[in-house]
């Protein structure tokens, strides 16, 4: 639309304002719009070209509609030739302002297509099951244990192997699981463990059960959260459908797979065995056949999961992520949690003991999430909890509890938004993978009841500026004004690989930002599974990116990025 057409266009919509008398009846059609945005209001995922306007602009917009129509009335002449000069301007100026929009909507349309049209090329690339077709697997006795590996407030994990597999292939491949990265496996300081995951690649996590009883249908319905990340072959078919209340249901949703979160990739119910350190690490959950003075149950739920490295608390105290690493590593985090978050889960207990790490062939860090057993899942996806009563839990780690979650009173109209607690604690725990304290931690530190956000003490200077300020924002107290997981995690992939497409750019203008998503997606795509120098991470983060692609959240992440340049211009200018 060239700038005459654009005046012209302008100049018609501003005088079928004055036509109805837009400045006198302002309350009549005003009335009539919320009528016909109610009636017609646009979905959150359907593009609708008002969607994308500022919300000042919105309404002029929505009243632009049918009112061309009257543009030959007499009276409409009349009266505008009559105005005063300076009135006639305004409306010039006016209808100038309103073409404008035009050119902005249809650019908004255009780019909406482009990001739909990438978003269903790679909707279409499924992350690939690392589960080797194989019928055994769902007893205890399919399993050979080793030591024990780690330990939980609700639970013990052990290194594990399939009992089933070829002896000459013990070393190698000795799994239910085909460990594609078996050549990404740690190397410097991620032995001794080495050895131990060739010969154990498996982990078994057994559940404590002290009060759930003894039947398969209790346990599994008492341990539900459990099985949340577990894959659709993990149960025995008979299994996927439980007592609930005298009828049968089928187990609570499950999330697809993600390269950030845990897998689950057998689940069964057995008789809790005399394990390593039993008697000495966990004697009370034992049963009494064990030991006489123990009160847990005969029987529990065992869960089957890739065997890693370490946990994201272990690594980070014998080694220090670079500038890169640590960007990605925060990354892979908002990923993992935008992927719960969108599917209708939140974690509720996101900590460095809960963050699993293994590396791929580049040396990158990979974080996977796991340990479920607070998690907290809705059908709706609208993950809005009623906390009518303090019996109602709010989830585990009262130190990364978000404030909403934290200060919240029960009462009868009482609910809990989570959608961007999982969020909030990404932002405390990337103070820990820069290497500084969590600030919520210990008793000298902060509290999320009451800190204030000019308390948050400052990341290293090594730490780039846009994970800075992502880091800030996710730790804003109200909800409202931090972002989601995906709008963060939108502002560190444009940070990382679209810092170019950024230069020139506004809020406002998003066709540059489009052009560069198609020229990123062809990349990603001839790159395919190895990424840049074989960097397998930085290839599942990008192929994450633009599988998720929507205009709105690309536009928020772009406008606080924006905010984050203007705020660091001010302070140059005003130390």
């Amino acid at each position: 639309m060239s700038v005459k057409h654009a005046i012209s266009r302008g100049l018609e919509l501003g005088r079928s304002f004055l036509q109805i008398g837009l400045l006198k009846s302002g309350g009549r059609v005003a009335a009539k719009l919320r009528a016909d945005r109610f009636r017609v209001g646009p979905s959150v995922r359907t593009v609708q070209p008002q969607a994308f306007l500022p919300a000042r602009y919105r309404y002029y917009r929505t009243s632009l509609k049918g009112l061309a129509a009257q543009l030959q009335s007499a009276g409409f002449r009349r009266r505008f030739t009559g105005a005063s000069p300076r009135n006639r301007a305004v409306f010039l100026a006016f209808g100038l302002g309103v073409g404008l929009i035009e050119q902005q909507l249809e650019d908004d349309r255009q780019s909406a297509a482009t990001c739909q049209e990438i978003q269903a090329v790679f909707k279409k690339k499924k992350i690939q099951s690392t589960l080797r077709p194989f019928t055994s697997g769902f007893k205890l006795e399919d399993y050979v244990i080793g030591n024990q590996i780690g330990k939980g407030s609700n639970a013990a994990v052990y290194e594990a192997a399939a009992q089933f597999s070829h002896p000459k292939e013990t070393e190698r491949d000795s799994t239910l699981v085909e460990l594609k990265d078996n050549e990404e496996e740690v190397q410097n300081v991620r032995s001794p463990s080495c050895c131990s995951l060739r010969n154990f690649p498996l982990a078994i996590k057994m559940l404590w059960n002290f009060g759930a009883g003894s039947s398969s249908e209790a346990i599994l319905k008492s341990m539900s959260q459990e099985l949340v990340p577990s894959g659709p072959l993990a149960l025995k078919q008979e299994k996927e459908q439980i007592t609930l209340d005298g009828r049968f249901g089928v187990l609570p949703r499950r999330v697809s797979a993600h390269p950030n979160v845990i897998r689950v990739y057998r689940a069964f119910t057995a008789d809790v065995p005399l394990l390593p350190g039993a008697q000495e690490e966990y004697p009370d959950v034992l049963p009494a056949r064990l030991n006489p003075a123990g009160l847990g149950n005969n029987r529990t739920l065992f869960l089957v999961m890739k065997n890693y490295p370490c946990t994201l608390r272990q690594y980070l105290q014998v080694s220090t992520p670079n500038r890169r690493q640590g960007s990605l590593m925060v990354l892979q985090l908002l990923e993992g949690v935008d992927h719960l978050c969108r599917q209708g889960v939140a974690h509720r207990d996101l900590k460095s003991d809960n963050i699993l790490v293994e590396f791929d062939s580049g040396g990158c860090p990979r974080l996977v999430i796991t340990d479920f057993g607070c998690c907290l899942t809705q059908n709706d996806s609208s993950l809005q909890l009623p906390f009518n009563s303090i019996w109602v839990s709010r989830g585990g780690n009262a130190s990364l509890m978000a404030p909403e979650v934290v200060t919240a009173a029960p009462g009868p109209d009482v609910v809990i938004d989570y959608t961007k607690t999982d969020a909030w604690a990404v932002g405390a725990i990337s103070y820990e993978i820069f290497g500084q304290q969590n600030p919520f931690y210990g008793a000298a530190g902060l509290h999320s009841t009451n800190y204030q956000e000019k308390q948050l003490p400052p990341l290293p200077a090594c730490v780039p500026a846009d994970v800075q300020l992502v880091t800030k924002l996710l730790l804003r107290r109200n909800p409202n004004k931090r972002p989601s997981a995906r709008v963060a995690a939108n502002m560190l992939h444009l940070s990382l690989w679209g810092r170019k497409a950024l230069g020139n750019l506004d809020s406002a203008g998003m066709r540059k930002l489009a052009d560069w998503l198609l020229c990123h997606s062809a990349v990603v795509l001839l790159q395919g599974c190895s990424g840049p120098s074989g960097n397998r991470v930085e290839a599942e983060l990008q192929r994450s990116f633009l599988s998720n692609l929507d205009l709105e959240e690309l536009r928020a992440a772009v406008g606080f990025l924006l905010y984050g340049q203007d705020q660091s211009r001010a302070c140059i200018m005003f130390p």
